[in-house]
């Protein structure tokens, strides 16, 4: 599909530069009927080749998007996107075909006169208020989402502290009191790698790890650091997305609703993981394992594409087993 793209490109230069050729070779030739003719038909013909790559790369690219929504609130998103994106679609289709058509129906004729149209109060009144109402109902909806990944309400939720920095991830959760620790860059030493202070009697059950546990069904109330520069905590499948800010503290909120392996199991996964195995396959490298990531998406330097850390989401009895084995900072940090 790469490839094709790229041939379309080297077409689309190497036209453009021919027609580039032409104009300037231009000696005042005046457009004949047949000339006229001629465009108009080939408006059409782009018109039959627009679609048809239209209508290829929304089943041939359906396969490298994201799955269903991992987390509840992440449902919102799915549909903001889907009405949006049919909303654009349907648009595009529908006025990709008046320009090109129209090209091809009021092309040139020596035997045609143009019609003088001054304006249309009524026409301007539609195509102002109908596209305004759209986008006031569509920003409404993402706000009122916004709000939802936003309220961190819930006192039952599980407070974790994401903490980045060039070019690694670590987690902080917070212990029996559900309550994080003060931390600062000026109290990183040693093996206190997220500068927790340690003075403050929250961060004694704090507890340090390096890979994330959730658990299906329970809300998150994430917290994020930076050590140096800007980072963006990026969980494409539960759609959740946050910069991490040197100097201040960001957050958000969302339940995960599919374990990793329950994940593993939904048909779109399943196809996308045969897809990427046979790529990998081929060029002799390990067979890929579909996990949830937390990624950088902010460019932070020169091994941004590398910072990464895997989520695994388990059902909530094994959720509380790995996080009693974990140990806290007070008993490694001493």
């Amino acid at each position: 599909m790469l490839a094709l793209f790229y041939i379309f490109i080297g077409v689309a230069i190497g036209v453009s530069f021919w027609q580039v050729t032409r104009i300037l070779n231009f000696r005042g030739s005046i457009a004949t009927d047949k000339d006229n003719k001629k465009q108009g038909k080939n408006a059409l013909l782009f018109l039959v080749f627009l679609y048809i790559m239209m209508v290829y790369c929304l089943i041939a690219m359906n396969v490298i998007m994201l799955p269903e929504s991992a987390s509840i609130e992440g449902e919102h998103d799915d549909n903001l996107f889907n009405i949006t994106f049919w909303l654009i679609g349907v648009v595009q289709f529908i006025m990709q075909f008046l320009i090109f058509y129209f090209t091809f129906k009021y092309r040139g004729n020596k035997e045609n006169k143009a019609k003088f149209y001054a304006d249309s109060h009524k026409l301007e009144f539609i195509w102002t208020v109908t596209p305004a109402i759209v986008l006031v109902l569509l920003i409404g909806y993402g706000l009122w989402q916004w709000n939802n990944i936003m309220d961190l309400s819930d006192d039952d939720a599980i407070v974790i502290e994401v903490y980045s920095q060039q070019f690694r991830w670590d987690a902080r959760y917070a212990g029996e009191d559900n309550t994080l620790g003060l931390g600062n860059v000026n109290y990183i030493k040693g093996i206190n790698t997220m500068g927790v202070d340690m003075t403050d009697r929250n961060s004694q059950d704090d507890k340090q790890v390096t890979e994330l546990y959730l658990p299906k069904g329970r809300k998150i109330h994430f917290k994020f650091r930076s050590q140096d520069v800007l980072h963006s905590a990026y969980m494409p499948h539960f759609r959740a997305q946050m910069n991490c800010v040197p100097g201040m503290v960001t957050e958000f909120g969302f339940t995960p609703k599919y374990t990793t392996e329950e994940m593993r199991q939904q048909p779109e996964v399943i196809e996308k993981t045969i897809g990427i195995n046979k790529i990998r396959k081929a060029k002799g490298e390990d067979p890929y394992v579909f996990d949830y990531l937390l990624l950088c998406n902010k460019i932070c330097g020169a091994s941004h594409y590398n910072m990464q850390m895997k989520i695994t989401v388990v059902e909530p009895d094994e959720y509380e087993k790995w996080i009693a084995e974990q140990p806290t900072l007070a008993s490694v940090i001493k």
